[in-house]
């Protein structure tokens, strides 16, 4: 079966099976939920920052090739790495870890791991992490995903400082197997009806404790066990770097921008009428950019496209993909808010320029209040708006908090607002990467929501309401 058939019948398995909190789905963290080694972030981080040694780098190192020459655990590396971090404050470590998370982790997690979170999340399962990592690792994951419980590593702290000691056990091999079975037994899960999730050869044990074990991408060894003791192994497609074919497409697809917004500026120029060209450019190049790219839409309740214009368009934002994905959606008679940065991103700055999008300095309030009073005009002019009411892009497809400008802009217009929301883009063009990835976008356009009568004070429910059709949306996606 393909990745997509594999992933689609273990979440059909999930779905058919026992439901309640009963029953344990257990996640092992690096390799499982995400591509690779969350420590690399933090290695890659303390090195340009200059804060590791050469010692303990070489420390590392020797470490690292000996769990691999000679199969031993990792103890030797958590030791080396918790003493590297004495005498750091712990908020600052916790913050460190939701910083790399942004940066870089966010964008190598899995979006079938991410799926089958849901899945058991869906049943009401007692969802916890389970890794040798510690908690500044994993932490800011499991928050993202709605994981509570976290089973993991823990490092001394003492006045609000590390000492440079482990706490405890390391979650490496039988000790993670053990602390899953303690905490099944303090929590009343049934281990003989709980799923595990798991890539390592030292995760045999662990996986032995669940009734369900699922070795995700599974090492040789892992793999090897699977297939003599028949555990379902099912794997991901890779989250590497992109190849040189997407970088190519991708440069092509910005061509294809440019190109197009040329065209339509002669025309513009040709027949005195701006707005003739900003319409050819945005029907003809998201056209041209996503066909050159390799990516699809794949659009449900596309009439609400058009049933009610004027209007202002919310979408969640992921990635600068984006941008693409909404103009090739709206297609004619439309402008845009977008931060003052995009003023100057190749991908947008063109059709920006052309549109006439209002650009918010978000350190500024009076600057931005000012730069949104033209746009209520437009929407009197017949003119949509499209605007992403998070602010800024989500490092991961998690919906972040709603800000106000959009609905009051729609109030004060008396146009109706129409969610837009917009499933894995960010599976397309991570937030912190230049290339497009060849695939399918999934976008929801739900029906208008109108604003005729109300007034500022009920701005904040109505904020309120449409944030919630976008959870609601992306949890239970229609089809």
């Amino acid at each position: 079966m393909s990745t997509k058939e594999e992933l689609a019948a273990l979440l059909a398995e999930i779905e058919a099976g026992p439901e309640g909190p009963e029953i344990g789905a257990f996640f092992d963290f690096d390799g499982t939920l995400i591509a690779g080694y969350s420590a690399e972030a933090f290695v890659l981080d303390a090195i340009r920052r200059r804060k590791v040694n050469p010692q303990t780098m070489v420390r590392s190192l020797m470490a690292g090739l000996d769990m691999q020459l000679r199969g031993s655990d990792v103890t030797a590396l958590m030791e080396i790495a918790a003493e590297a971090a004495k005498g750091r404050r712990e908020e600052t470590m916790v913050e460190l870890g939701r910083r790399l998370f942004r940066e870089r982790v966010a964008g190598t997690v899995y979006p079938e791991a991410r799926a089958i979170v849901k899945a058991h999340q869906r049943k009401g399962h007692t969802v916890a992490l389970a890794s040798s990592a510690t908690r500044f690792q994993a932490g800011p994951l499991a928050d993202d995903l709605g994981i509570r419980h976290i089973l993991c590593t823990q490092v001394e702290v003492d006045d609000g400082r590390l000492t440079g000691r482990i706490d405890g056990p390391i979650l490496w091999g039988r000790n993670k197997a053990d602390a899953v079975a303690a905490f099944s037994a303090e929590n009343g899960i049934k281990l003989l009806e709980s799923y595990g999730y798991a890539n390592g050869d030292e995760d045999v044990e662990f996986l032995e404790t669940v009734s369900r074990p699922r070795p995700l991408n599974p090492a040789s060894g892992l793999a090897r066990v699977a297939a003599e003791r028949g555990w379902p192994i099912h794997r991901f497609d890779a989250r590497g770097r992109p190849g040189i074919i997407p970088m190519v497409r991708t440069a092509a697809a910005l061509g294809g921008i440019f190109t197009t917004v040329g065209v339509g500026v002669g025309l513009g120029l040709l027949n005195r009428n701006r707005q003739q060209a900003l319409n050819f450019a945005a029907t003809a190049g998201p056209e041209v950019a996503l066909g050159l790219a390799g990516v699809d839409l794949k659009v449900t309740g596309e009439e609400h496209l058009w049933s009610h214009r004027p209007a202002v368009f919310v979408f969640n934002h992921q990635s600068s993909f984006d941008v693409i994905v909404i103009a090739r959606l709206l297609r004619r008679d439309f402008t845009a808010v977008a931060k003052a940065e995009l003023a100057h991103d190749p991908r947008f700055a063109p059709l920006g320029a052309l549109a006439g999008v209002a650009y918010i300095d978000r350190s500024d309030r009076s600057q931005s209040r000012a730069a949104l009073a033209p746009v209520v005009e437009k929407l009197r002019s017949g003119i949509s708006l499209a605007i992403a009411p998070e602010g800024t892009r989500s490092a991961t497809p998690t919906l972040g908090p709603f800000k106000k400008g959009a609905f009051h802009i729609a109030v004060q217009a008396e146009v109706p607002i129409v969610p837009v929301v917009v499933r894995n883009a960010g599976e397309i063009m991570w937030r912190a990467t230049l290339v497009a990835r060849p695939g399918t976008v999934d976008v929801v356009v739900l029906p208008p929501v109108p604003t005729n009568g109300l007034g500022a004070d009920d701005v904040e429910d109505l904020v309120d309401r449409v944030r919630q059709q976008f959870v609601e949306t992306l949890d239970n996606w229609p089809t």
